[in-house]
């Protein structure tokens, strides 16, 4: 379908394209046995001027909004969420500082994501604080002019690799959710340090660590907008970043479905390829109606944000709950069409559906999804 993009869009598509065609699928199977981060491939990303897509051209970047993300990670997803996903973290980890960080703030780090000189990471997931963002234990307290922050963040992607960190810590515990704030950590800041890298069952390209802060201090200017606000600015980033989960799903299915199509007409059977057989082209009829219909209204949501980015919270759920149940069960099909051969390593399917199930997880669950879309309905009829 001809998604009417602008020439600098179709610029985006096309550079994105490029890097995932040259780069990443002769390197997925690898990097993703290896469980190797990809370094060579964030430099070409940033050679191309790709993390800038979102960040205003004031401070180096391209100007764009969340739809040329969404464009970039479509491509991205189609080669390799894992590496995708490396991508698009950095991202949720700046906004933050775009949505909510003072100008001091934006002007020393924006233009070093921007140009790809830093990654950037985001800290709230805790042992116990997971889709109960209100259960975070990490706290900072201010002695001084420094916050000192102590406890421990869990599978936070980029982990280790970013040098920029937005971490969520309470600031008075007897607030409730009015008690959290959000700041800047960076690599090297004393008493901040690594734990473990996780094994996953997928996206295994991409890092996943713990972060410890034992007595951590960071200056006093490092706090991310108003002290007790961190949950609002929390909410707003995961506001603009679902739909870049949503458009790796329509990436990865996307890659499916070809993978499927193009092994359905070469295989035979019973003397014909398998593709003229009913049962087999009704598979990949539904698959590629879903992708279809998850691509439209991904774009969709993504325009309406960048247009009109407040009340955004159910369109953007919307967004990445239909696009990544979609992803799911097309990738699962996909391994189905391939039959014996789907489910060996040799072949990419096995890994795109084992890649698929994260992104039903991360960014807030599905679950999660139904409820922020049937809280916004309830709101929306009790107006009516």
């Amino acid at each position: 379908m001809d998604y009417f993009l602008t020439e600098e869009q179709q610029m985006v598509v096309d550079v994105a394209r490029q890097i995932t065609d040259e780069l990443i699928i002769p390197q997925r199977a690898e990097l993703d046995e290896r469980e190797e981060y990809p370094r060579e491939i964030i430099k070409a990303m940033a050679q191309a001027d790709l993390f800038g897509l979102y960040i205003p051209e004031e401070y180096g970047g391209f100007g764009g909004g969340i739809f040329e993300v969404v464009l970039a990670l479509e491509q991205f997803g189609r080669g390799c969420v894992g590496i995708g996903t490396t991508y698009a973290a950095s991202a949720l980890g700046i906004f933050p500082v775009l949505l909510d960080g003072s100008e001091e703030m934006k002007e020393k780090y924006l233009p070093d994501i921007a140009a790809g000189r830093k990654q950037a990471a985001f800290a709230l997931t805790e042992a116990g604080a997971g889709s109960d963002a209100s259960a975070v234990q990490t706290t900072a307290v201010l002695d001084g002019e420094e916050w000192v922050l102590n406890g421990t963040k869990q599978w936070i992607t980029n982990g280790g690799e970013a040098q920029v960190y937005t971490v969520v810590a309470v600031t008075d515990r007897e607030k409730g959710p009015r008690g959290a704030s959000m700041f800047v950590v960076e690599e090297g800041d004393p008493g901040f340090s690594y734990g473990k890298k996780e094994k996953k069952l997928g996206i295994r390209a991409s890092a996943t660590r713990e972060l410890i802060f034992d007595n951590c201090r960071i200056p006093k200017d490092r706090l991310i907008g108003r002290q007790g606000m961190g949950f609002v600015t929390v909410m707003k980033t995961l506001d603009k970043s679902r739909p870049g989960i949503g458009a790796l799903g329509v990436g990865l299915a996307q890659g499916a479905l070809d993978e499927a199509a193009v092994y359905a007409k070469q295989r035979v059977q019973f003397g014909k390829p398998i593709i003229s057989f009913q049962a087999v082209a009704h598979m990949l009829a539904d698959m590629a109606t879903q992708v279809e219909a998850a691509r439209a209204l991904l774009y969709a949501a993504a325009r309406h944000i960048d247009a009109h980015p407040k009340n955004i919270s159910k369109i953007s759920a919307m967004s990445k709950l239909f696009a990544t149940d979609m992803a799911m069960r097309v990738t699962t099909d996909a391994v189905q069409v391939l039959g014996g051969y789907g489910y060996m390593r040799e072949y990419p399917t096995e890994k795109m559906m084992r890649d698929a199930k994260i992104l039903q997880i991360y960014e807030g669950t599905n679950q999660i999804q139904r409820n922020v879309i049937g809280q916004e309905l309830n709101k929306e009829y009790n107006r009516a």
